[in-house]
Formats: structure tokens, C-alpha cells, sequence
């Protein structure tokens, strides 16, 4: 099919086309909710253990390296359902009912040498803040639960940040998830519709749709201007 025939079927049903843009159009309208602001605070924090030996400076190297070993650990512990869980139960205790779950999808870990770095994404403010505090208690205090070799060592990571919610754009998920989306799909559904009316449509409108030998044509009529 040529460009100029497709622009034909087009105009020819153009009246189709917009129908489930139309009705789109005012579903949107009636049900749009602009998404809301999502929030995320960023926590680093610091790995290490004191030195276990009769030298501390024989020693020196390997707390160092212990540290690192600790961050890596605590990092991918962080992104854990167990984890998640012990954050959950620290919170119910103050009061604050938040499934595990719903934490767990939250928090996102990084670590650099003996840094861990902790992205907690949030959808309510009042409750980011209280959440990173329960995620600070978990990794400070919590160490000995998920490796036996911390129990009983004290605190093997120490917060560097305090937590300072930051309002985060659209991702774009919510972009394209967004009324836009919704409207396009219509309007290629309308372009199926026009397509598929052309193709069981049994009228012959041109010359060109008869593959037959043309013995006679009968013009349009034209009005004479008087």
C-alpha cells in the first residue's frame, strides 16, 4: 500500500480513529491522579570492628581488610526479607506498622572499600525518617544476628549521616505509565479499527481497487456555476 493510499484510508476514517481516543480521553479525565512525591535518603555508613591481637599494629592491616569484608556483608544483608523483617519489628515496637515487604522494596545498598551506602526511597515523608532510624539500630546493632563472627564484637557500622529526605522527580515509569501512554494506545487501536473497516469494507471507491480491464468510467457531477 502507497503512502497516499494509507493517507486516504486515514482521512476516509478518521471518525473511527478518534473514537477510542475520544473515550480515552475522558477516562483520563475523569480518573487522572498526578502521581505523588516520592522521597529518598541516602546513609552512609562506616564499616570496622576493633582490632583483635596482641599487636595493634601487627594487627593493623587486618582490621582494615576486615572492614572491608564487613561493609561488602552488612551491604548485601541490607537488601535481604531477613533484614527487612528485623527493620519491620523495630518499628511495630514504637508503634509504626509497616509490612516487610514493602521495606524491602525500598532500600537499595551500594558499598565502596569500607563504606556501606544505604538508598531508602519513600513515598511519606513522615515515615522516612523513623524507617531510617530503624535501619540504622538494624546495621549498628544488629551485625551479630546475620554474621556469628560480630556477635559480641560491639557496633560494626557507625552512621556518618544523618538522614535528610529528598524529593525525587517522576521516574520514568510513572512517566510512561501516565495518561500520554494511555492516549497513544488508544489512538493505535484506532488505527487498527480504520485499517481493518478499509480491508472488510466492500465498496469500490477508486479505479485503482478494480483489478479488472476498465471499459467505461462515469464522472462525478459537478454543478455548473452560474
Amino acid at each position: 500500500m502507497e503512502l497516499r493510499q494509507i493517507f486516504k484510508v486515514i482521512v476516509r476514517w478518521a471518525w473511527l480513529i478518534a473514537i477510542p481516543v475520544v473515550v480515552v480521553l475522558g477516562y483520563v479525565a475523569l480518573t487522572y491522579v498526578p502521581p505523588g512525591v516520592t522521597y529518598q535518603v541516602v546513609i552512609r555508613f562506616a564499616a570496622g570492628t576493633a582490632p583483635a591481637g596482641l599487636s595493634l599494629d601487627y594487627d593493623r592491616y587486618y582490621p582494615w581488610l576486615t572492614s572491608e569484608y564487613i561493609a561488602n556483608g552488612l551491604a548485601d544483608v541490607a537488601e535481604t526479607g531477613a533484614f527487612a523483617k528485623a527493620v519491620a519489628e523495630r518499628l511495630a515496637a514504637e508503634g509504626l506498622e509497616i509490612p516487610a515487604e514493602s521495606i524491602r522494596g525500598a532500600i537499595v545498598t551500594d558499598n565502596a572499600q569500607s563504606i556501606i551506602v544505604v538508598y531508602l526511597t519513600w513515598a511519606d515523608r513522615e515515615q522516612i525518617l523513623p524507617l531510617a532510624d530503624a535501619i540504622t539500630e538494624e546495621l549498628e546493632t544488629g551485625g551479630g544476628s546475620y554474621y556469628p563472627q560480630l556477635a559480641n564484637l560491639g557496633s560494626a557500622a557507625r552512621r556518618l549521616d544523618e538522614p535528610l529526605p529528598v524529593p525525587l522527580g517522576l521516574s520514568l515509569r510513572a512517566q510512561l505509565l501516565g495518561p500520554g501512554l494511555k492516549i497513544g494506545l488508544a489512538g493505535g487501536v484506532g488505527f487498527g479499527l480504520a485499517f481493518l473497516a478499509h480491508y472488510l469494507d466492500p465498496m469500490i471507491r477508486e479505479r485503482q481497487e478494480v483489478d479488472l480491464p476498465l471499459l467505461a468510467a462515469i464522472p462525478r457531477h459537478q454543478r455548473k456555476r452560474r
